[in-house]
């Protein structure tokens, strides 16, 4: 562990290390604590992918930007600035940010001790909390006004989807598109719908806000009494409609099945933990939504689960570039469950 030493030498006294172990389970970065003596607090060390994020120090602004932000609010609002939101640390140059010599950004944050972070929500009690997690993010970053960076080139932009796709069909592999004949002809069938959602989003009836574009529950540090502490890993931060953070968390916290479900008679939507997700949701954000966002919250996850479908196909019909597969029709496989979820959804609310 010498050479990660160093680097978090960086940011802190080497002395003061102990020892730097893997943390996490993420499948972006590669993450670390930093283990340090007694008198001194722990600190989570990561490398950032530059393949998916291009430029990094863009990106850490937008953080910086975004975590001042934050505590700010919380200080105004009687919170704990140490663990009701990031505190990201500097080097001796004073940039978020170290790259070493292979040309690798490296970050590091204060380590939140006594937390707990969940992988799914399995009661209706933490998709409530979950609901409540994302609300407050977005609601202490609504007057925010500074300019972000665009972390993501076309991040839910289903216009610059619909390009990708386009050409996925003209250049794909035939006889994948060939076999796929139903599943291109579902998404064929709902693109007006789509695209209609977002004219509404560029026109400005349905805002762009701070989003965090990542809202899975594992993403919201817990108490160990069950409390919201924090959002975490903000790489993606984006302005952005809410109701794609909103879409995006239903889709992961009111799923019945996998998201890989092969037998998707499993997969539909769970209308309990849809019912206390959004519970918690409004609690936080409800006020600070107009009335064409309150009209359109129950289409978020139809939005961004459709946008899923294609991003599974597309990826299918190209031969498997992207996400890792483990068998040869893995992707279509999420392709045809995703499918499954927005039509158990499409059943409960019709836009």
């Amino acid at each position: 562990m010498g050479k990660l030493n160093n680097i978090a030498g960086n940011f802190i006294p080497e002395d003061n290390i102990i020892e730097i172990v893997p943390f996490g389970s993420g499948l972006i970065n590669n993450t670390y604590l930093v283990k340090t003596k007694s008198s001194f607090p722990d600190y989570i060390l990561q490398r950032k992918n530059k393949n998916v994020f291009p430029n990094v120090p863009a990106m850490m602004d937008n953080i910086v930007k975004v975590t001042d932000h934050l505590r700010n609010k919380i200080i105004e609002e009687g919170g704990d600035p140490e663990r009701n939101v990031m505190t990201l640390l500097t080097t001796t140059n004073g940039d978020p940010f170290f790259e070493d010599a292979e040309g690798e950004f490296w970050t590091m944050s204060l380590y939140i001790p006594d937390t707990i972070s969940y992988e799914t929500a399995s009661t209706n009690d933490l998709a409530r909390k979950g609901g409540e997690g994302i609300g407050k993010f977005q609601r202490q970053m609504a007057d925010f006004t500074q300019d972000l960076y665009l972390t993501i080139e076309g991040f839910h932009d289903l216009k610059f989807r619909f390009k990708q796709w386009d050409e996925t069909i003209k250049s794909g592999n035939r006889k994948r598109i060939k076999e796929c004949k139903k599943e291109i002809e579902w998404i064929e069938n709902r693109r007006k719908k789509m695209v209609d959602f977002w004219n509404l989003v560029e026109e400005g009836k349905i805002p762009k806000r701070v989003t965090h574009n990542d809202t899975k529950l594992s993403n919201i540090l817990f108490d160990k009494e069950g409390n919201v502490l924090c959002v975490i890993d903000l790489d993606t931060v984006m302005y952005n409609t809410v109701l794609a953070d909103f879409g995006d968390a239903i889709r992961t916290f009111a799923n019945q099945g996998k998201e890989d479900d092969i037998n998707i008679d499993n997969v539909g939507l769970d209308i309990e933990k849809y019912n206390s997700y959004i519970e918690g949701y409004l609690s936080e954000a409800g006020e600070m939504l107009n009335e064409m966002e309150k009209e359109y919250l129950s289409f978020g996850p139809q939005y961004i689960i459709y946008e899923q479908v294609m991003r599974f196909l597309m990826d299918y019909l190209k031969d498997d570039v992207y996400y890792k597969i483990d068998y040869p029709t893995h992707n279509l496989v999420r392709t045809r469950a995703q499918m499954k979820l927005l039509e158990s959804i499409e059943s409960f609310f019709q836009i």
